[in-house]
């Protein structure tokens, strides 16, 4: 390769790495926000069953307790699944890395 044709790649490498990281950010936040999300929830599930413990498992407070337990667990899954793409966006980030490592030996 040229010296231009080196330094376009290793351009079009940092610019897609600098998408990557800015992805990888992203993500991280909304694990944040889902894990703060499940707290909360999970608040609500302690409530419930202190207030049932209290006064009864009235039919409302059962099914208020269903749907928040309901709620938690979906809430997990998609948790889950941005950490499952958390994955592999770093794994894409250390592929590009790879690239520019290269990219210094020509």
């Amino acid at each position: 390769m040229t010296g231009g044709s080196d330094t376009a790649k290793r351009d079009m490498l940092l610019a897609r790495r600098l998408d990557l990281v800015a992805n990888v950010s992203a993500l991280t936040a909304e694990a944040l926000r889902l894990d703060q999300k499940r707290a909360g929830i999970e608040m609500e599930v302690l409530r419930l069953e202190l207030e049932i413990g209290r006064s009864g498992a009235s039919a409302q407070l059962v099914q208020d307790l269903h749907e928040a337990e309901e709620r938690a667990a979906a809430v997990m899954q998609e948790g889950a699944r941005c950490e499952q793409r958390i994955g592999a966006a770093e794994g894409e980030v250390e592929d590009v890395d790879r690239s520019l490592a290269a990219t210094v030996g020509n």
